[in-house]
This record gives C-alpha cells, structure tokens and sequence, in this order.
C-alpha cells in the first residue's frame, strides 16, 4: 500500500539509489566474487572466534589471547611485502584459487587436533601463525584484484562493497561461533569454516578470464619491492594517504582491544554490554560503507573530511557518560572509519600504476593490518594504566592529526581569487582540494607552470593597437586576441597549454604524478 501512494519520481529516484548502491553487482565476474567472499569471510571470522576460544579454554590466560591475536597478524607485517610482488608476478585470480586452498589446511588441522582432544597451546599458536601467512599473500592478492574485475570507474563502489560484507560478517560469524561452541563444541567451528574456502575457489573458477582488465605481469628482477618503496615515496597521490593510514591504522583502529574493556571497566557492564557496542560499531560500518558506495568516487576532501570526523566522533565516545551515549557514538565511529579506510583503498587503487598495485596494495595491508602487533599492546597498555576512555583518546589525536597533516600537505592557497576575466565571479583556485578531484590532479595542479589566460588573451607585456588607434600596454602575460598577433599567440598558447579536463572515474587512470607530467 505504502508503493502504491507513492509518486513516479521517488520511484525512479530509489531506483537510481538502488543503482549507485549495488553498482558493482552488474558485472557478472564481481557478482560471483560477492557471494564467495559472504561465505568465505562469514568462515573466517567463525574461526578467528574459535581460535580464540580454544586457546582461553587451554591457558586461561589474557596474555595468550593476545599472542593469538598477534600472531594472526604479525605475518602481514613481516611478509605482506612479498605477497604483494607474488600478486604483481601471477594471475591474481589463479593465486587467490592457491590461496583459498592453502586457508584449507589450517582449519582441518584444529578440527582434527580439537575433535582429538590432543591439542596444546603451542599447536594452536603455530596454525594461527600458519594461516597469517598465507592471509599476507591472500590480502593484498584481493586488494589489487577488485580493479580488475570492475575496472577504475566502479572501483569505489567495489571497494565499499567489500566494506560491507567484512563488518557484516564480523557481526554474523562471532554470533554463529557462539552458538555453536555452546550447542557441539569449538572443534566444528574449525571444520565449518574449511568447508567455505571451496565456495569461494569455485567462484573464482566461474569467472570470465576474458573479462578482466589484466595488466601485463611483472618479470622477475633484482630490488623489485625497494622500487616499490621508492616508486610510493616518491608518488604524493599514494605516500599522503599510505602515511595517513599508518598513523590512523596504528593508533586509532584498536577498538578489539579498546571495547571489551570499555564494557567492562568503564561501564561496569558484561558481554551483553559488550555485544552492544561492538554491534553499534558494526551497524554504523555497515551504513558508512554504502554511503561511500553509493557515492562513487573518492577526493582528497573525502580523505581529509572522514579522518576529521573519525577523531571527532571517537572524541564523544571518550567522553560518553553513559553506555547508550557511547553507542550511539560509536555508530557514528563506524561510520566514519570504514569511509576513510574505504577513501584510501579506492585512492590508491585508481592512483597506482597496474603492474605497482600488487605491492602498493600490500604496503595498504600492511599499515592497515599489520600494525595490529604494535598498536594493539600499546592501546592495552595505556588502557591499563590510564583507563579505557584515555586508549580512545590517542586514536581520536592520531585521526585528527593525519587529517591535518594531510591538509597542509595538498593545500596550495587558502581561500579563493577574483578573476577580472571571469566577470568578477569567485573560484577556486588551481590545485584547491575539492570533492571529486583525484588526489594527483590536485597535485599536479600544484606544480604546473601558470597557464595563459586565453580569456582576456594575455602575453608578456606586449604593446596592441585597439579600435581607437590608440596603444595599450598589458600588464605581464596578456595581448589582446582581437588583435591579428593576439589571435596567433592565443593559438600557439592552447596548443602549448590545453585546458585540464575535469577529474572523473569514467576516464582512464593514468596512475602515477610523475609520468610524462
């Protein structure tokens, strides 16, 4: 009855809504990667849950709980490098088919030692370990594989996408894990979720090869990951937003540490209290991901702007009163945090060179991920000895500071100027950061040589007769085109000096700053 009352246009306009949401999902080879990834990282967190069980249920020690978590991130910070070469070498959709195989055999090795009652501490932290190495080939595989199958103009939308299957499926599998453990014990979790990983292999299976836009692989040679390293330090389109995630990702992402002890210590609350905030932060990620999807692009402004609200908004979590103000504040962080590390995935996706993006995207999985080991024990540590609120204090200056280090370092001018020529009209000026601007046409705008103004038909100081016979002199840089020299020189100055085209993800991605620029 409620479609019934309502009009033609907001029919048409929550169908074009629905369009810019699930954009992606109309290309067949992301649609099947979709579902796989749904069942695969729903299996994912059902095991990283078990684990985490099984190791407390041996040692009954929190220390040991953060070893696991350690371990199952430490490979990405040693190896993840490496991984992003393998995927650079390979066919990416070939490796991940490897990689997915490989997953297979830490999961049935804890439900064999599990469902044995052999297992031992050290054998639980061995496979952990085991499958974060081949998680720091897998990661940047799938990182870098997204462009490939939807090419640079959905790559956004793809992006968020992913967004939301991995926060919903870090709110489904912890609860299918519950239950289980408390029905048929831990040692299924482990066997469930080794029967995702061939759902996934055979949606890559089902893809069409011929669909990808596939970039040529690169052939071994000595220093391929220091050219890597030398190739981003020396992009400011990838080294700003790389250095902003390894400041934000370091400092601020350790909510898995940070809210248990928020529920517990801070507001004296148990797990139901705990499940509240983890599923505001859940839900409010969730919604921030299809927000940024149904957007479709990402600019330095979204950069800029989401840090500054994820500071902002985990400032009032800090400072919550009370357990509903600090969930309703947490939605908010959700929101905030998948948009900014969703805005620098899909950056440095458009950004890179293709045969580059398998190592860049790894250096992404490294700051992102592999800062766990180092961020983590210092937000524990603060927490313990200044209390939870002052853990989430660090991460709000650490996301409020990236956003102001970025924003000096892409500003060129502040404010805006008056173009005489443009009849007085205010605009921004060139390199000036605004939304829908990719990050390196700001860039190079900040270092371009001053154009002619062909408007008003100006080159250095030039004596032109007007219609009274009269002579006037420009100031430096204008002639006046009505004049015959005037028209030459306005024509050689626009074969020298055409006129940017406006950024849009439409257009082919030319990747780094520094070529042929």
């Amino acid at each position: 009855m409620t479609a019934a009352l309502r009009g033609p246009g907001e029919i048409r306009q929550g169908s074009r809504l629905s369009r810019r949401l699930f954009l992606s999902l109309g290309v067949p080879n992301y649609r099947r990667y979709f579902a796989g990834q749904i069942v695969s990282l729903s299996g994912n967190w059902i095991q990283i849950v078990a684990e985490t069980w099984l190791i407390l249920t041996l040692t009954h020690s929190g220390l040991a709980v953060g070893v696991t978590t350690a371990l199952q991130f430490a490979p990405i910070l040693l190896f993840g490098a490496f991984g992003g070469l393998l995927a650079d070498r390979f066919d990416k959709r070939r490796l991940l088919m490897v990689t997915q195989v490989a997953m297979v055999v830490p999961a049935v090795a804890l439900w064999a030692l599990a469902a044995s009652g052999a297992v031992e501490p050290w054998m639980v932290f061995a496979l952990v370990f085991a499958r974060g190495a081949v998680n720091a080939v897998d990661n940047p595989t799938r990182q870098s594989f997204v462009i490939e199958m939807v090419g640079p103009e959905r790559v956004v939308n793809a992006v968020s996408l992913n967004s939301v299957i991995v926060h919903s499926a870090r709110m489904v599998g912890p609860a299918i894990a519950g239950v289980l453990i408390a029905t048929v014990g831990v040692e299924v979790c482990f066997l469930l979720n080794a029967l995702t990983f061939p759902v996934m292999v055979m949606a890559l299976r089902r893809m069409d090869p011929g669909q990808l836009v596939r970039p040529h692989p690169v052939g071994r040679e000595a220093g391929a990951l220091r050219a890597a390293l030398r190739y981003v330090a020396a992009t400011p389109a990838l080294a700003i937003p790389l250095a902003m995630m390894a400041l934000v990702s370091t400092l601020a992402f350790n909510f898995q540490v940070l809210l248990p002890l928020l529920a517990r210590f801070t507001f004296d609350g148990g797990p139901e209290s705990y499940a509240a905030l983890v599923c505001a932060m859940g839900g409010g990620s969730v919604v921030g991901a299809l927000v940024a999807g149904a957007r479709g692009r990402a600019s330095p402004a979204m950069l800029i702007g989401s840090s500054a609200a994820f500071g902002t908004f985990t400032l009032l979590a800090a400072a919550a009163p009370t357990l509903p103000l600090a969930v309703a504040a947490l939605v908010l962080v959700g929101a905030a945090s998948v948009t900014f590390a969703a805005g620098v995935n899909s950056t440095l996706q458009l950004e890179v060179e293709p045969a580059m993006r398998g190592r860049v995207m790894a250096l992404y999985s490294v700051v992102f991920l592999g800062a766990t080991p180092i961020g983590a024990p210092l937000a524990g540590w603060l927490a313990q000895t200044a209390g939870p609120r002052a853990g989430l204090l660090l991460g709000a200056a650490a996301a409020l500071l990236a956003a102001g280090l970025a924003l000096a370092a892409l500003r060129r001018r502040p404010g805006h100027v008056r173009d005489p020529a443009d009849g007085g009209e205010r605009r921004a000026p060139p390199g000036s950061i605004r939304a829908g601007r990719r990050l390196s046409e700001v860039l190079h705008d900040q270092h371009a040589e001053p154009r002619p103004n062909l408007r008003a038909g100006r080159l250095a100081g030039e004596h032109v007769r007007t219609r009274g016979g009269r002579h006037r002199s420009h100031a430096p840089g204008q002639v006046d085109i009505r004049s015959e020299e005037g028209e030459h020189a306005a024509a050689e100055a626009a074969a020298h000096h055409p006129r940017p085209r406006r950024a849009g993800l439409a257009e082919p991605v030319d990747g780094a700053l520094h070529r042929g620029r």
